[in-house]
């Protein structure tokens, strides 16, 4: 099955940014993104792939190392960018803050327990975020600009408790996401 490792976000932060994402439709009527919805919004940890039946045990135990220890933490979801630029974008994204520093250790963590599993960490580093949607032809313009004006927004604050192993389905609608283990902190 094809599995990530994520955090939740809160039904209230959630709601915010499904008007953050309505707010930028409208400003931006005719680009081409794929948005995300509401209902799916998490922050990813890392994303495993295919992960055999017989082997979700081991991610499960290895993703409770990475937490044990670990207390809750409290995250902000706050301005909005895009990857690479928020001028041409192929991600739409809000910012998380808050607790940071614990949360980036965390995915450190899992980075590490779930390598000798055979999903070897990432080159690049970890940068928390929120994906709103993904453009599927970046061009300049009103995106940008309606990125621009909702720069600064703050969508909530929300508590984190555990670690979740996801399973996504790909459908022609877009992904859908089956929590296949929860893992407190």
């Amino acid at each position: 099955m094809r599995c990530f490792v994520a955090v939740d976000v809160s039904p209230g932060v959630r709601q915010r940014l499904a008007e953050v994402q309505a707010r930028l439709r409208k400003a931006a009527p005719g680009a081409d993104v794929r948005w995300t919805r509401p209902e799916a919004l998490h922050l990813t940890l890392k994303f495993l792939g295919e992960v055999p039946d017989a082997e979700v045990g081991a991610v499960e135990r290895a993703l409770a190392e990475a937490a044990a220890g670990r207390g809750r933490m409290r995250l902000v979801a706050r301005g909005v960018g895009g990857f690479p630029s928020a001028r041409r974008p192929r991600v739409v994204w809000v910012g998380v803050g808050g607790d940071v520093d614990a949360l980036g250790r965390l995915a450190a963590a899992v980075e590490r327990t779930v390598a000798p599993l055979g999903h070897p960490a990432e080159g690049r580093g970890f940068t928390a975020h929120l994906t709103l949607g993904r453009v599927r032809v970046p061009a300049r313009g009103p995106l940008g600009d309606a990125i621009a004006a909702v720069s600064d927004v703050d969508a909530g604050t929300w508590d984190v408790g555990d670690v979740v192993l996801y399973r996504s389905r790909l459908r022609p609608t877009g992904a859908v996401y089956e929590a296949v283990a929860r893992v407190p902190l």
